[in-house]
């Protein structure tokens, strides 16, 4: 992959009059690199996206595509591609009206035009439907009619603003793949925005978590994943979210959790005698011990099982939450003795949220 910038944005602000949407945003998109923001409702990450666009005018800092400075640049001359949520297609006009309506716009002879409309159908899956109407294709068909007018523009980026979340769930795990593989052949630059995390993780090269306006933390999916920054970032990454136990410091390599029992355990680093911590403990790492010394026992509250996974909930006030592989034989006030390894427990302060 090419490590050319295609897009720079650097210190972009934006407000909707008091409201400050936006709070100094700096983020550097390699040519070919398929980023992806992702965040709770209302953390700007669409209006990021918009603003990239040029549907939205920002109010401060600079933003670069290709090199050439874009803050004033109208909508249709910043040379980008947008695939809304709603696909966005005109429905009086057929697949292959659909994929050329730009190119014809440009004034592009009717059989180049429908030479590309050929080899886009081919890319995206759509050959033997241009002359469909959109209301004669099922969801997944119009999403890729969508992605098709996009691909046939050949812009100098790709902008998604939530573009699976009308389809339903198989239809999601499988448009995704589609989305990464097209973006892999065309060795596109894409942005993504998402609320779901695990779109995030396993499409993006580049994870930007936001909230309230402002990038919480950014990087390639597993080291957000292994390295949160902040509680936030920790507990929005990773499915099921990340359990957090208050928790004491004993002066060692170990701390003492504020629960039943106050059960102690190891940590990869040495927190002073009566320091208070957040401990994150994701569910995944959290291990069922059958005989043996260590760990610590909690009653089941809750089992969940899908076939190939067991969630089960232990204790309460707080509650832990462990994931297991296969089918564990429990029930609901069995006492289940669990480990995890020291260098997997995450440390946060309670009153700022940083990683310790």
């Amino acid at each position: 992959m090419s490590q050319d910038i295609q897009i720079e944005l650097s210190g972009i602000e934006k407000h909707y009059g008091a409201y400050h949407a936006l709070k100094n945003i700096n983020l550097t998109i390699p040519k070919g690199q398929f980023v992806a923001l992702v965040g709770p409702s209302g953390c700007g990450k669409s209006t990021l996206l918009r603003s990239l666009a040029g549907l939205e005018r920002i109010t401060g800092g600079t933003m670069k595509i290709a090199g050439d400075l874009m803050n004033d640049v109208p909508p249709r001359m910043r040379d980008i591609a947008m695939v809304f949520q709603s696909y966005a297609l005109y429905p009086h006009m057929t697949v292959e009206q659909n994929l050329t309506y730009s190119l014809r716009m440009r004034k592009v002879p009717k059989a180049e035009a429908r030479r590309k409309a050929e080899e886009v159908a081919g890319i995206a899956g759509l050959s033997g439907l241009l002359d469909r109407y959109p209301r004669q294709l099922s969801g997944g068909q119009r999403q890729r009619v969508a992605m098709g007018r996009a691909i046939i523009r050949n812009p100098k980026a790709f902008l998604f603003d939530e573009p699976l979340s009308n389809l339903d769930a198989a239809l999601r795990v499988s448009m995704r793949k589609e989305i990464r593989a097209l973006h892999d052949r065309l060795g596109a630059t894409s942005v993504y925005v998402t609320h779901d995390q695990i779109e995030a993780m396993t499409m993006a090269d580049h994870v930007v978590v936001m909230r309230e306006g402002v990038i919480e933390q950014q990087g390639a999916p597993l080291e957000l994943y292994d390295s949160p920054a902040n509680r936030f970032v920790a507990g929005f990454i990773g499915s099921p979210a990340m359990n957090f136990v208050e928790a004491t410091g004993t002066g060692g390599h170990e701390i003492a959790l504020q629960m039943s029992g106050e059960p102690r355990i190891a940590v990869g680093q040495a927190v002073e005698a009566g320091r208070k911590v957040l401990a994150g403990l994701r569910p995944e790492h959290l291990t069922v011990m059958h005989g043996g010394e260590g760990g610590f026992e909690l009653p089941v509250t809750l089992i969940e099982s899908t076939g190939s996974l067991t969630y089960i909930v232990l204790g309460s006030n707080p509650e832990l939450t462990l994931v297991e592989q296969g089918r564990e034989r429990v029930s609901p006030g069995d006492r289940l003795r669990v480990e995890i390894r020291p260098e997997l427990v995450h440390l946060f302060d309670p009153a700022t949220g940083k990683r310790v």
